[in-house]
């Protein structure tokens, strides 16, 4: 008679299966009852993005230490020779120490403004749009931001903004000159005086009237209240009298030092009459027909000076593109770029600190700038470190400012790495040196990028 099985007894457990009070363990992968998809399933999505990977990223970084390893057309293997040509390279050690300073300085100054910003959108009223102001430069590409800061940084005051304001400044505490480009008439008997003016060499008496002939003026930068220069004042026994005009005559012709009809005077072109001892007895200005008078002066002989503030030069500005400036001057559109990328993850930061941090630091008497110094910036430090970090990485890459930005003149001056490889590589046709120029740039980049993802890493375990 067949056996009939009988159930498992209660508490027991079934063949094959764990004993009682056990766990069930993990099913391996691909046998049945295993949760997930199996591995191949995986793999086989996971290979576009490797294969992605694979061509964009380790192919050229592999080819670029291929490469540095050959000549410059390819065909002659030179080991490391390449490698030691770059750090042998003057233009390579002009770069290199102007990506140090990139490095020391932008990240520093973009963190600070990204912080200073963060803080004072959380008191004003009108945050979001000064965010949005601050930001939208992130919407620019590098190309667009070099071309408007090459524009900004124009020597000229006319075309560039920044020489423009200063210039204004300049010349509202410090005004130019109303003849800048005046000179005397050679003959005239008129000598460089004391602080970029002019002097009559022969000296004058009161109850007598001198001559100041100047030229260099064009009859376009005349004001509005020149006219007709007429000869000296008649000067009586206790006065000097005098014309200051502007001895050309359009068209040719006249007699040179002499007033001729249709020559102009220069008003308001100021003239000093100066004791033996270098005082100043009298001062007058010259009116709309050129002439002036110093009345009530007292027998003597005197010097007649045309003072140097007439012909005081325009302040032009500063020259940001030239040799010295033009690092600290990209840094400062590098600022205006990357400034809201600061601005906004650090305002993260500030909306996840606990209030009542800050609100006890305020109860036991501290000020604000000690609660900002002592709690907010303690607090963010980690937000401030990925901040800094990830503004490195891109500094040390830095290429589309710089190349817009210098103009060719000063291109050596405010060489960087990344500049350097491609002028080498393209402009030089040395793609050896370039490629050993871009795996050194690598080598600069990656201790960062692993110092990175360690910090997210030690953050999200």
């Amino acid at each position: 008679m067949a056996e009939t099985s009988q159930p498992p007894e209660a508490g027991g457990a079934a063949p094959g299966g764990p004993a009682a009070g056990e766990e069930p363990g993990p099913q391996e992968p691909g046998r049945a009852g295993a949760l997930g998809p199996p591995g191949w399933l995986a793999l086989a999505f996971l290979l576009p993005a490797l294969l992605f990977l694979g061509a964009y990223m380790l192919y050229p970084i592999g080819f670029s230490v291929y490469r540095s390893l050959w000549d410059a057309s390819g065909t002659t293997f030179v080991g490391l020779e390449n490698y030691l040509r770059m750090f042998t390279n003057p233009p390579t050690f002009v770069a290199l120490r102007n990506n140090v300073v990139w490095v020391v300085v932008a990240p520093i100054a973009v963190t600070v403004a990204g912080l200073i910003f963060a803080v004072l959108t959380e008191r004003i009223r009108w945050a979001t749009a000064f965010k949005l102001v601050v930001f939208m430069p992130m919407a620019v590409s590098f190309l667009a931001s070099g071309v408007i800061f090459r524009l900004v940084y124009e020597q000229d005051p006319e075309r560039g903004l920044a020489n423009a304001v200063i210039t204004t400044v300049q010349d509202t505490v410090a005004p130019a000159g109303a003849y800048p480009d005046a000179r005397p008439r050679e003959g005239a008997g008129l000598a460089e005086g004391p602080e970029g003016g002019y002097r009559l060499e022969a000296e004058a008496a009161p109850g007598e009237g001198v001559a100041l002939p100047l030229v260099g003026v064009a009859a376009d930068d005349l004001p509005a209240s020149a006219g007709p220069a007429s000869g000296p004042p008649d000067a009586g026994p206790e006065a000097v009298t005098g014309t200051v005009w502007l001895d050309f005559t359009p068209g040719g012709g006249g007699e040179e030092g002499a007033i001729d009809p249709e020559e102009r005077g220069l008003p308001g072109v100021q003239v000093r009459l100066v004791e033996a001892d270098g005082s100043t007895a009298a001062t007058a200005r010259a009116g709309g027909d050129g002439s002036f008078a110093f009345e009530g002066v007292e027998p003597g002989a005197y010097s007649v000076v045309l003072d140097g503030r007439n012909f005081a030069e325009p302040y032009r500005g500063v020259t940001w593109l030239g040799p010295t400036l033009v690092t600290p001057a990209i840094i400062g559109a590098y600022l205006w770029v990357w400034a809201g990328f600061a601005m906004v993850l650090i305002a993260a930061g500030l909306a996840a600190i606990p209030r009542e941090a800050l609100e006890a630091a305020r109860v036991d008497g501290a000020t604000e700038w000690q609660v900002f110094r002592r709690v907010t910036v303690p607090l963010l430090s980690p937000v401030l470190m990925v901040v800094f970090v990830t503004l490195m990485i891109y500094v040390l890459k830095i290429f589309d400012l710089v190349f817009v930005i210098a103009p060719g003149s000063v291109q050596a001056d405010a060489n960087v790495l990344a500049v350097e490889m491609w002028r080498v590589a393209f402009g030089a046709n040395d793609q050896g040196l370039g490629s050993a120029l871009a795996v050194f740039l690598l080598v600069l980049v990656v201790p960062a990028m692993v110092f990175q993802i360690r910090r997210f890493r030690r953050e999200n375990s």
